[in-house]
């Protein structure tokens, strides 16, 4: 079993990295892109066995716990079987 954490910053933080980004974009043609976003991606392997619900509860506690700064970030999750 596979866990893909996505960390963002949240909407009311301001991205500079992102902003960096979207101008560089824009300065080499891709003005069609008008905001960027930055974030961490995590991919985390779990143990064969494991009962969908206690990996779903893992996974949010380490997100939470771990992985994100629950004052600036926040972060989503998927689980592949």
């Amino acid at each position: 079993m596979k866990a893909h954490v996505y960390v963002t910053l949240k909407a009311s933080v301001l991205d500079p990295q992102g902003q960096t980004i979207q101008n560089a974009l824009r300065k080499i043609g891709f003005g069609e892109v008008t905001a960027v976003r930055q974030g961490k991606y995590f991919a985390l392997s779990l143990a064969d066995g494991l009962d969908a619900g206690d990996a779903r509860a893992q996974v949010e506690r380490i997100a939470r716990e771990v992985l994100t700064n629950p004052v600036i970030e926040e972060f989503t999750y998927r689980i592949e079987e």
